[in-house]
């Protein structure tokens, strides 16, 4: 089948070489080193490949006085700058100059501060440069009986440099070059040649996982599906191997190479790097695909360094007893002919819900058995007018009914009557000021309403035979043939032979048997994964095979959503 051309930067462009950067070394002089100090100075010196290609410097004139002290060092005084620009003037001037190149600075929170907090006061765009600082790097460079300490004189002094710093701005940024080359140099033993590799130096990234960037280089261009494996051996001697990370890109190549780089920051990522010995690849032909095998494997191997997606199959959903007078209760486990609602992440959010359900409808919450001909005390929630009392039989006990036969139809699809019963409660709440109890309440609704919404969603794919659609990607279009809620076939073509390439993937396609109890045939999570791509802007559908529609009432906007909570009537459903 056909795949997208890639579009992305290959891996040699993932990394700038250092004799190729363009590199402006900037050096302020302010009136203090407050976030209420102003700047009096900008110099800076722009190089390339060791050679000075350009110079930028300005007196910049402040609001306030330049107090005495800072005067005397600098010996920038108020009548130097009385005449010069203002920073409105200035700043934009050094930010062309600096435009499309790397930031070098000692001590660059310092000034790079500065010129961020500036942009922000005059309203310019601050463009988030590539910084390099030489007080940092010449802290991972250079041994510590080689220098005495990282400030700008002393490098200046060890490194030989021409000009030396007298703290203003053009001279200082001379000497910091002179510092820069320095510290390059020194680098280059260090396997350091990309400006990429210098920030990870910086960031102290361990030689070790800086190593295992090769691992990307011959990788794809391409969406699809990595991960990490580690290979040991168990206690008997025979080979074992790990699957430590599951992960999905639109770029293998791009996205495997940043594990490797300072861009990652988390530390069980940094330690799953460490203790793993190999990189593996599965190639996509279309984003959805990638995403939706990236769920396969993660329910497959429950990979221990991943946290979303490991449990795919562990849900909780509500479900009806079987008893003369149903209740709620939470199963995990669906059997043929089970009619439930949800999932739910756990079963303290399915309690949540629940008990939104038992107020609106007055099902019972006691777990005792109750006979339908032999009447029983009532307990205390009927006192607190939470319970209906079936068990006492007459009235209570043949309404009963018709409350379960209410809650069935929400669960079907309409939740109107779930929503708008809320409204004469809430209004006596929100009269009494018991806004915490009215917020209860909403917050439970809204969580019923979005239970709705996800059931209806995956439910509607579950029931359909089969559906193929085509959306653009790559510069092409993807397709994809959905079977029962489950991604049975994907490919992608040029915009000619669409209609042929959809008519192969329905041949080829992995044949799905209809789920039990209206579930999709794969993951309830694929399922909205997929429901998600199908919902997306420009997708087209070429072939459905039976219905896939929503209940009218499963779902409404957030404006109706609110109406009917509070006045229990809506004028528009989805």
């Amino acid at each position: 089948m056909p795949t997208p051309s890639p579009d992305q930067p290959s891996f040699d462009d993932l990394g700038t070489a250092l004799r190729a950067a363009t590199f402006t070394v900037v050096d302020l002089e302010t009136t203090g080193a407050g976030r209420d100090a102003e700047i009096t100075e900008i110099g800076a010196v722009k190089v390339c490949g060791g050679t000075v290609v350009g110079e930028f410097q300005s007196l910049v004139r402040p609001d306030g006085a330049i107090p005495a002290m800072i005067q005397a060092l600098t010996g920038i005084t108020d009548a130097m700058v009385a005449s010069a620009p203002t920073l409105r003037v200035v700043l934009p001037l050094f930010l062309d100059f600096a435009a499309g190149t790397v930031l070098v600075a000692h001590n660059a929170a310092f000034d790079i501060g500065f010129l961020r907090r500036g942009c922000e006061a005059l309203g310019l765009t601050w463009r988030r440069p590539v910084v390099i600082d030489t007080v940092a790097l010449a802290r991972q460079v250079l041994l510590r009986d080689e220098v005495r300490n990282c400030k700008l004189g002393t490098l200046a002094r060890h490194f030989g440099s021409a000009t030396q710093p007298d703290h203003r701005a053009l001279s200082d940024a001379r000497a910091t070059v002179d510092v820069l080359h320095g510290l390059l140099e020194r680098v280059g033993n260090l396997g350091v040649d990309t400006v990429e590799d210098l920030r990870e130096l910086m960031a102290r990234v361990s030689p070790e996982r800086r190593a295992k960037r090769v691992w990307a280089k011959s990788l794809p261009e391409a969406p699809g599906v990595y991960w990490f494996e580690h290979e040991g051996r168990e206690f008997d001697g025979t080979a074992r191997t790990e699957v430590l990370y599951v992960g999905k890109s639109r770029n293998l190549r791009r996205r495997v190479a940043s594990y490797f780089s300072a861009s990652e920051q988390r530390s069980r990522i940094h330690e799953m790097v460490e203790i793993a010995t190999r990189v593996q690849t599965m190639r996509c032909t279309t984003d959805l695909e990638a995403e939706v095998r990236e769920l396969r494997m993660i329910a497959g191997h429950r990979p221990r360094y991943n946290r979303r997606s490991r449990n795919q199959h562990r849900l909780v959903w509500l479900t009806l007893t079987t008893e003369a007078f149903p209740r709620l209760r939470t199963v995990r486990a669906v059997a043929p002919g089970d009619v439930v609602w949800g999932p739910f992440r756990n079963a303290s959010a399915a309690q949540e819900v629940a008990r939104c359900l038992q107020d609106a409808f007055g099902i019972r919450e006691c777990t005792r058995v109750l006979s339908p001909r032999t009447p029983s005390t009532a307990c205390a929630l009927a006192e607190l007018g939470r319970c209906s009392a079936p068990c006492e039989l007459g009235e209570s006990a043949e309404g009963y009914g018709d409350r379960v036969a209410r809650l069935r139809a929400a669960w079907a699809g309409d939740v109107r009557d779930l929503l708008g019963h809320a409204a004469p409660r809430l209004e006596v709440l929100v009269a009494q000021e018991r806004f915490e109890e009215a917020g209860e309440v909403t917050n439970r609704l809204q969580a019923a309403h979005v239970t709705s919404r996800r059931f209806h969603r995956v439910r509607a794919l579950a029931d359909c035979q089969e559906l193929v659609a085509a959306a653009p990607e790559g510069g092409g279009w993807a397709i994809h043939v959905i079977r029962h809620g489950r991604l049975a076939a994907a490919g992608w073509a040029r915009t000619a032979q669409v209609r042929d390439e959809a008519s192969l993937l329905q041949q080829l396609a992995e044949t799905v048997h209809e789920a039990p109890g209206g579930m999709p045939a794969g993951s309830f999570e694929e399922a909205e994964r997929v429901a998600t791509w199908l919902e997306s802007p420009g997708v087209r559908l070429l072939d459905v095979r039976g219905d896939w529609a929503w209940p009218i009432h499963c779902a409404f906007d957030q404006d109706s959503v609110t109406e009917l909570i509070t006045t229990g009537v809506v004028g528009r459903s989805r």
